[in-house]
């Protein structure tokens, strides 16, 4: 029987001005986006706060997939919601306006059936809730946490007990060098190791992932895209796939990581090719296996690397 993943982070609206066009209402956030991925692999469980404004129809597409939604708690008001502006080529965004509505008073309450989930995947929200969220829970076998540079500018003593407790830290690039002043890679996973986490994962969006660990470093690229339509989630979908992926093998060794880490990279690419979560809602088996098989071939050098002459 696959294990579960347990998802903690936000959903949301996102108001997006694309180069292509200007799209209000579109599903969003980052706990939205990683149940999604992880849920082709898994079960998943997902806790969060909507508003009354939050589409019914939406949540049940999510059930449908295997989601459990009865940590997903609807409250008065409206939902969270960012406006963003990206740049001609996408690969640059600035945000325009967010309102946090009821996220603004969101505090994780995990269902009793959720505690002992073995896979646990803290978004980004406050590193206090994601510390509430560590004490409702049994110690999973993989706790993995993403943050942002706002915790990071003005909750560092916080962000660092959380660091303490968690097995995983899935950073990108910038984030990375500003905890640490690094912007050597290398030298600044080592540096967020030493405040506790085992494995760093350092995201570079277009360019791949890296992670670092005891078993040194490994990196996978971002599978070559011949259209690029919303690169909201990238991150997320990223994170969610790989959680599924390694609660669907049960596994949580550097072996496994690595190969989540190809799957998770796969399944990152089909999401920004459509507006919002479409892509991955349509994303079946046969389509995720072509891909996979793609980017086998694309990092297959041939075997064994030749002798220097």
């Amino acid at each position: 029987m696959k294990e579960s993943v347990l998802i903690v982070g936000s959903m949301a609206f996102d108001d997006l001005e694309m180069p292509y066009g200007t799209f209000n209402d579109v599903l969003g956030g980052a706990a939205t986006y990683a149940a999604i991925a992880a849920s082709s692999f898994s079960p998943v469980r997902v806790v969060g706060v909507v508003g009354d404004d939050f589409p019914g129809p939406v949540l049940q597409q999510l059930a449908a997939r295997g989601v459990d939604i009865a940590g997903v708690e609807r409250a008065p008001g409206k939902t969270f919601r960012w406006h963003g502006r990206y740049a001609q080529d996408l690969g640059s965004r600035e945000t325009i306006h967010t309102a946090l509505n009821v996220f603004a008073d969101f505090r994780p309450k995990i269902p009793a059936s959720y505690a002992t989930s073995p896979y646990l995947l803290l978004g980004n929200i406050h590193p206090a809730l994601q510390l509430q969220v560590l004490e409702q829970v049994e110690r999973p076998k993989l706790v993995v946490a993403d943050t942002m540079n706002l915790w990071i500018h003005t909750e560092r003593k916080t962000l660092g007990e959380l660091l303490r407790k968690v097995d995983v830290l899935s950073i990108n690039d910038e984030e990375a060098k500003d905890l640490t002043g690094h912007g050597m890679l290398r030298k600044a996973a080592d540096e967020i190791r030493a405040l506790g986490p085992k494995r760093v994962i350092i995201k570079k969006g277009e360019h791949g992932a890296a992670i670092f660990d005891d078993e040194g470093v490994f990196f996978v690229p971002a599978y070559p895209l011949e259209v690029l339509r919303d690169p909201t989630g990238a991150g997320d979908s990223f994170a969610g796939a790989l959680l599924g992926v390694l609660a669907g093998l049960g596994r949580t060794d550097g072996a496994a990581i690595r190969q989540a880490m190809i799957v998770a990279s796969t399944v990152a690419s089909f999401g920004v090719e459509g507006l919002g979560p479409e892509r991955l809602l349509s994303l079946d088996r046969p389509a995720l296996a072509e891909r996979l098989q793609a980017f086998e071939s694309m990092m297959n050098y041939g075997g064994p690397l030749p002798a220097l002459p």
